[in-house]
């Protein structure tokens, strides 16, 4: 089993910036794609950004590219969202998940997700 614990949310002003943390734990740990995703009051699940595991190519939802950055360290297990020029829109709580699967387009683990508020 794997679990995943996203930290690093928080307050920030508009024009700021945060990062978030990811660390799995698990016996073995090697999943297809990591993602962040997040969901704001009212709103659908958004996914925001990608990151293949073992290659490290990236992809980005429009609305954030050229702000987030999406990151792995593989010795640690951990990936992080560097989140810059936030912008109030960007308030969500934010999760990160794991991807086993190349075929299936379900994501297998969840974490529990950490609260980003962007203040204007």
């Amino acid at each position: 089993q794997v679990q995943l614990v996203e930290s690093g949310g928080g307050l920030v002003q508009a024009g700021g910036s945060l990062r978030l943390s990811c660390a799995a734990s698990g016996r073995t740990f090697s999943p297809y794609r990591m993602g962040w995703f997040r969901q704001a009051p009212g709103k659908e699940r958004e996914l925001v950004a990608v990151i293949w595991w073992s290659g490290g190519s990236t992809d980005y939802a429009d609305s954030v590219q050229g702000r987030f950055t999406v990151s792995r360290d593989n010795t640690k297990n951990t990936v992080y969202l560097q989140m810059n020029s936030l912008k109030p829109e960007d308030t969500a709580v934010y999760y990160c998940a794991a991807r086993n699967s190349a075929i299936r387009p379900s994501w297998d683990y969840w974490g529990q997700g950490t609260q980003v508020t962007v203040s204007s």
